[in-house]
């Protein structure tokens, strides 16, 4: 499908016409720190908003509500004829939406995908409604804290990884001839996300996506999970006296990060791939 790189400047029709449209048939993936948002504004606990509304162990919301025209389910927090229960805690994908957001050499770039802007097909009234300026946009629909999140949560996902990486390659693991942890980074990046939620269990679910963590401000808050994680790998496999018990760990927290690399939206496959590739770079065998 064609990818479409917008400029700050450039004008679209970008004047929600508060259909609903997108949100029936979608997926919504969050963070931990959208989580948190969401069931604040449900005025409900983070754990009781993930098990009721969330799929994954959080990463995804449902969509199991009233379907629309074109039989496709509402999301969990629509309610007909009125709309997003949650609007104010609205995740980063539904503000940006419809457009995507994307980091390479740690510069942003905002597009589409498909040959026509994806409103036209659900909403042609937009054409009538003023266009905007992809700045604009975003500025109207607050995004700058839930990009802030989102950013940090990224850098959280990559020092999760390096965790596995050093309990591979710094504590003697890779060097006694071990294959079998490679084989199961490969095995968790092709696994369906209920799969790697299952394998993660409920003490790393619910520390990766409900820490014990309220403060408002988006980089503080990714920066104390961030904290709250290494700590509690720390104290879990700081002293393992078995390479089967380094193996475990290695494969435990390369699956905590994959698991959060998609509820970021990015693709667990091409990056557990990569992660192999420089694992045996520096002497791991698969």
């Amino acid at each position: 499908m064609q990818t479409n790189k917008l400029s700050i400047q450039d004008i679209l029709p970008l004047t929600c016409s508060r259909t609903g449209t997108c949100c029936h048939g979608n997926q919504v993936l969050i963070n931990p720190w959208e989580l948190l948002s969401l069931a604040r504004e449900k005025k409900m606990a983070a754990r009781e908003f993930r098990d009721l509304y969330c799929e994954y162990g959080g990463i995804r919301l449902r969509f199991n509500g009233k379907a629309d025209w074109r039989e496709k389910q509402a999301c969990s927090q629509y309610v007909d004829n009125f709309g997003c229960s949650v609007h104010l805690g609205r995740p980063l994908a539904c503000r940006l939406y419809p457009l995507g957001r994307q980091i390479q050499s740690k510069e942003v770039h905002y597009m589409y995908q498909g040959d026509e802007f994806p409103c036209m097909e659900g909403c042609p009234e937009v054409l009538g409604l003023p266009h905007l300026s992809v700045g604009e946009y975003l500025k109207g629909q607050i995004t700058d804290k839930f990009e802030k999140a989102q950013d940090e949560y990224l850098e959280l996902m990559q020092n999760i990884a390096d965790l596995a990486f050093e309990l591979l390659l710094d504590t003697g693991l890779a060097e006694s001839g071990d294959k079998a942890t490679l084989a199961l980074w490969r095995k968790m990046g092709n696994e369906l996300p209920e799969v790697l939620a299952d394998r993660l269990g409920d003490e790393w679910g619910d520390c990766l996506m409900i820490p014990e963590i309220s403060d408002d401000d988006p980089i503080a808050f990714v920066r104390k999970h961030n904290d709250l994680l290494q700590f509690k790998a720390q104290e879990k496999f700081g002293a393992l006296p078995t390479n089967q018990g380094l193996h475990e760990a290695s494969v435990l927290m390369m699956g905590v990060a994959l698991h959060l690399a998609r509820g970021l939206g990015a693709n667990p496959q091409i990056l557990a791939e990569h992660w192999i590739d420089i694992a045996k770079s520096h002497g791991a065998e698969e």
